[in-house]
């Protein structure tokens, strides 16, 4: 959600309806909750957020029913005030609108498909992909909805696109060293098994997050931005790198949801107040 509306205020758009965010707020928690719904009650894993949803196993089904039914009402209500607008968008409009639910989808496994999810190179650019569309470009999408304008990509949504795709899928990356162990007996071949855990980190991440710096000053710096705005944003691009080194040293999953995910967050704020402050 602060990712959202981070997206809006960058691009300088109004914020969508309310009912906008609730139904991002749902999807997320019913996309994140379904890989943990069908674990085995055998399950011996240490995974304290594992063993939390086999021992809740009743309580997590109804709560994923409960959302679900609240999700479907959600788009219902935003259908029906924005039915018009949605039946004369383009092909275009609805292609850009499907491909990121549709990545979504392929990332557990449509039928016999592919799974994306159990591909180790893919998985964290895949998440990137997905998230990085939901929070930037869905935005503008509802907004122009909303208001029954043409959706147009400009080079700042595809700007902004790319750098949340670049951040989350780092932050991907980083997420799956707490699964060291368990993706190498599976053969999961992810980033951190295949190059091991410094060298994930000093050749792969914090290079990567270096680029991903470089490249916004240079835009930030083309496109007159003030000094301020440059600076704050550049505040998760450095804790991202302050983040990556703490993870040389074996952390708890509380530290991985709070500090590694928390950087999704602080992306947020941070662009938000950066607009706010400097303009």
């Amino acid at each position: 959600m602060a990712l959202s509306i981070e997206a809006s205020v960058q691009q300088f758009i109004p914020l969508n309806m309310p009912a906008y965010y609730l139904s991002v707020f749902l999807a997320t928690i019913i996309y994140y909750s379904k890989a943990y719904l069908h674990i085995s009650p055998s399950n011996d894993s240490d995974n304290t957020r594992t063993q939390w949803y086999i021992n809740h196993h009743t309580i997590a089904i109804r709560l994923q029913w409960i959302l679900s039914v609240l999700l479907i009402l959600t788009c219902f209500y935003i259908g029906y005030k924005t039915g018009y607008s949605l039946l004369s968008m383009s092909f275009t409009e609805w292609l850009i609108l499907l491909i990121f639910p549709l990545a979504a989808l392929w990332y557990y496994g449509l039928g016999y498909c592919f799974n994306l999810r159990n591909n180790g190179w893919t998985k964290p650019f895949v998440i990137g992909f997905v998230w990085a569309g939901m929070v930037t470009v869905y935005p503008v999408i509802f907004q122009c909805i909303q208001t029954h304008t043409v959706f147009l990509i400009t080079f700042k949504c595809f700007v902004l696109f790319l750098k949340n795709w670049m951040f989350i899928a780092i932050l991907c990356i980083l997420f799956d060293i707490k699964d060291y162990a368990v993706d190498a007996n599976l053969s999961l071949k992810t980033f951190v098994v295949q190059k091991g855990l410094r060298n994930t980190i000093f050749r792969i991440v914090i290079p990567l997050t270096i680029i991903g710096l470089i490249i916004f000053i240079l835009y930030a710096t083309t496109s007159h931005f003030p000094l301020g705005r440059i600076l704050i944003n550049n505040i998760p691009f450095i804790a991202l790198i302050i983040v990556a080194y703490t993870l040389i040293t074996r952390k708890t999953l509380l530290y991985y949801l709070m500090v590694v995910d928390g950087l999704m967050l602080l992306k947020a704020v941070c662009g938000i107040i950066a607009i706010l402050l400097f303009k």
